[in-house]
């Protein structure tokens, strides 16, 4: 096999959410070119939102993803609500980070046992999969249908979520209303952490990343719906600093822009989360982790599947808690008039930081709105993965050497349709 110079090229990958390629360039035994190419057509969020009424981006946005609306919607609220200078009342607070875990047990299981359980077990897809081991991929999908259910009862549906607004809720549930979901919340707890110890029995690549790490954090709870934010380098900032620290830039091969954090790459997503807040899980969910061998942190990316497969039981074990604690608020939602001003807001989505900006008008538009999604984000990063990955790998056949690419791009759980915000736009005169 002649090393010396070689192209694999991935014309479309599979099981990530969205249009993406991938193009490795070796030659003389270096890899000269490791590049995720996004492909997918810019989808124009950004200018849509300009000119409306505040009170709609947590609809709009909502759109941008079938997987993640909840963090659109979040991220959203928090940066409109903080240009308005209003803050939720604690029970709707706890509302919304209800309705978050919802997400995060949807779009985990989504990702753990369809996009990458396959990649572990040496099967193409989880259809695959399904015709050996049914009951795996029957426990997956338990999984997602209780996260589908608290998404659905708190959100009146599980894709783009109807029920959100600024200040809170349309409707918010009775007490009564919460006691079939919180059955089917205890068993998915019991699957849950089947789920973490079954994803331990796996083998795992060698791989150490040494990416900056980018996460939300509070100081007495794992940071999913707000937070401020916190990198491995030592920075504490409040979403306001995010804009002066984290700089988009455009490629030539991608429609998505690419981030960097003071210059550098960075990761955000399961893996920042966890090395950074590991400490403030929950005991159980702590448990799960060591049980299943983690540390207090985790930086080979291959062992994503298993820090999501522990933030799944912890978002199961604090939905039940806040539900457990529930009284109907008095209110469904606070009121939050229209004032000029500028609002920053962030959250977790399943995969990594999500921050939104908003500048208002005093009659409440939209003069101008920022979103910078993880997967552009975590770009740079992934590219470095795949170097690296390469790197080690030259020995394998071009085939083989493509397949551990796109595996080592499953680790990350791109959503490339959230990341396509560029446009292009050139007009020659003659």
């Amino acid at each position: 096999m002649n090393h010396r110079s070689r192209q694999l090229k991935v014309s479309s990958l599979s099981r990530v959410e969205g249009e993406g390629a991938l193009v490795v360039t070796v030659h003389n035994g270096q890899v000269e070119r490791a590049e995720l190419n996004i492909y997918e057509p810019p989808r124009f969020f950004e200018a849509f939102l300009r000119g409306r009424a505040y009170t709609e981006p947590p609809d709009i946005t909502a759109r941008i993803c079938g997987i993640c609306p909840v963090a659109y919607q979040t991220s959203a609220c928090n940066a409109l609500e903080q240009a308005c200078g209003v803050e939720l009342d604690e029970p709707l607070a706890a509302l919304r980070r209800l309705l978050y875990c919802g997400e995060w047990i949807s779009s985990h299981s989504l990702h753990i046992y369809l996009l990458h359980a396959p990649d572990f077990l040496g099967y193409p897809d989880a259809i695959s999969l399904a015709k050996d081991h049914r009951a795996i991929v029957e426990r997956g999908l338990a999984l997602k249908k209780a996260g589908n259910a608290l998404l659905e009862l708190l959100g009146g549906r599980a894709i783009h979520p109807v029920n959100v607004r600024l200040g809170g809720f349309y409707a918010v549930p009775s007490r009564a209303d919460f006691a079939p979901l919180a059955e089917q919340l205890a068993t998915a707890l019991d699957l849950a952490r089947e789920t973490v110890r079954w994803a331990a029995t796996f083998d795992f690549p060698e791989l150490e990343l040494d990416h900056d790490l980018l996460a939300a954090s509070e100081p007495d709870r794992y940071a999913i719906e707000r937070g401020t934010i916190r990198t491995s380098t030592g920075l504490s900032l409040t979403p306001e600093e995010f804009p002066a620290h984290v700089v988009e830039e455009q490629v030539p091969h991608s429609t998505a822009l690419h981030a960097t954090l003071d210059g550098r790459r960075y990761l955000t997503g399961p893996l920042a989360r966890y090395t950074l807040n590991s400490h403030l899980l929950s005991p159980l969910a702590r448990e799960a982790a060591v049980e299943a061998g983690l540390g207090a942190e985790c930086r080979n990316p291959f062992r994503s599947i298993l820090v999501r497969a522990v933030e799944v039981v912890y978002a199961i074990d604090e939905a039940l808690r806040i539900i457990d604690g529930y009284e109907r608020p008095s209110r469904p939602h606070v009121e939050v008039p229209a004032r000029e001003g500028t609002g920053h807001g962030v959250s977790e989505a399943p995969r990594g930081l999500l921050y939104h900006r908003y500048d208002l008008t005093a009659d409440g538009l939209i003069r101008a709105a920022t979103i910078v999604p993880p997967t552009s984000q975590n770009q740079a990063a992934i590219e470095h993965d795949l170097r690296r990955v390469v790197s080690g790998n030259l020995d394998l056949s071009d085939d083989a050497l493509a397949a551990l690419c796109e595996r080592a791009i499953r680790n990350h759980d791109p959503c490339i349709s959230c990341s396509a915000h560029f446009l292009d736009l050139r007009v020659v005169h003659r």
